[in-house]
This record gives structure tokens, sequence and C-alpha cells, in this order.
């Protein structure tokens, strides 16, 4: 298994983790606005407690998105600068698996819906089963209005849980949703310790690329919202 550093500032948490031969070491505080302060020093505690210098990295990570435009431009820029510097592949991961990852791990969840407040009456969000560790999507990532949200056709009568940011917007959801889940945990927040695991998983499946190839993923290319 691959030795590699993986970083998130996608929403007001930052946070960042190195795994290594299944070990995972990590650091996570909510930051609003703090991050570009507070990503670095991060980065160096977390690579000390490992025993590790930035050389001994076989690859690096980041969340992708969707979340913070510029959360995500910043983890993206400090991933991709260490990745050229070290000559070492990147890789991005999605902020919504990391959320579903954590749900199944922390908590046991099998049908998890993770959703991200987008701003602007909007979630991003999507669907999967999780199972021994393992996560199959049931619906593609996406951003819409929280009233515009249906569940899996095929799912529609499995035992649901909400996770995420997106679920503090809940009065605007459809009652089919409401009625469909059993649970909600609205303060979970994307970390870097789920996305360390996912890294790994995706380096061995060969699937890290050069620094310049990996862009964040928004959904949305609107920043500003006007009202006409």
């Amino acid at each position: 298994m691959p030795t590699l550093l993986a970083l998130d500032a996608s929403s007001s948490a930052c946070s960042c983790a190195v795994w290594r031969d299944g070990e995972v070491f990590s650091r996570f505080a909510l930051t609003p606005r703090e991050h570009t302060r507070r990503l670095m020093p991060m980065i160096d505690e977390v690579l000390t407690e490992a025993g590790l210098v930035p050389a001994d990295l076989d690859a690096l990570a980041y969340g992708r998105g969707p979340g913070s435009f510029t959360g995500l431009r910043i983890a993206a820029g400090v991933a991709q600068g260490l990745a050229f510097g070290l000559g070492r592949p990147l890789i991005g991961v999605s902020t919504l698996q990391a959320l579903a990852l954590a749900a199944h791990r922390q908590h046991h969840l099998r049908y998890v819906i993770p959703a991200l407040d987008a701003r602007m009456n909007e979630i991003y969000v999507a669907a999967y089963h999780c199972r021994d560790g393992q996560l199959t999507p049931l619906l593609d990532e996406a951003v819409m209005a929280p009233q515009r949200f249906s569940l899996p056709e095929a799912c529609r009568d499995a035992d649901w849980s909400g996770v995420g940011s997106g679920w503090t917007l809940w009065d605007s959801m459809p009652p089919l949703i409401q009625d469909a889940l059993s649970q909600r945990l609205p303060d979970m927040q994307p970390a870097a310790a789920e996305m360390a695991r996912l890294a790994a998983e995706a380096f061995a499946a060969g699937q890290g690329q050069p620094a310049h190839a990996v862009q964040p993923v928004y959904l949305r290319d609107r920043v500003a919202w006007q009202r006409g």
C-alpha cells in the first residue's frame, strides 16, 4: 500500500491525513476562513507524527469537491504544489464520497445521502450503498434545489440516512425524502482521514495522475447570484 498525504479545505473544516501501511494519522479543525493559515502547519504536524518527510510520500490527494469554491482552490493549490515539487502523482477525492464513507465507518450506516449546503438555496448531493467499507454510487453527484431531490427509484424502501451540512435545509426537502430518512447527521464535515483511505485504494488501482491533470469539481459554474 502507498504512503500518501491527503488534504481537505472544502468546508468550514480544514484537515489533513497521512496513510501509511494501513494506519491513518490526521488533523482536523473547524477553522472558517482560516484554511490558508492552518493547512501548512497541519501538514507539518501530521508528517512529524507519522515519522515521515515529504520525500517519503508515494502520492498526494485532496478533496476535489464539491464544496466551497475558495476552499477547493486552496487545497488544490497546496496539493498540486507539493505534487509538482516532489514529482509525485495526485489524486482528487470526492467530498461527498468521503462523507458517505465516514458515516459508514463511524455509524455503520448502509444507505447514505451525503449533502453539502451549496448556498443560493441549493445542495450538492449524491447517494451511496455502503457495505464492508466499499461504496456503490446510487445517484451521481449533482447540484440542485433541495425541493427537487428524489431518491433512487430502485432503493426507495431502504433505510436512508442523511449526512452533511445540506441537511440543515431539512424544511425545504420534499415530504417523501423526510419520510424516508431514519436519521440526519448535519454536523458531519468532509475529512481528509477518509479521503486518505479512498485515495490509497485509488492509487493501488492505478488512478494517480500528473498534478496538472487534476482539477477541482465545482458542479456549479456560478460563483455569484443576483436577483433579477
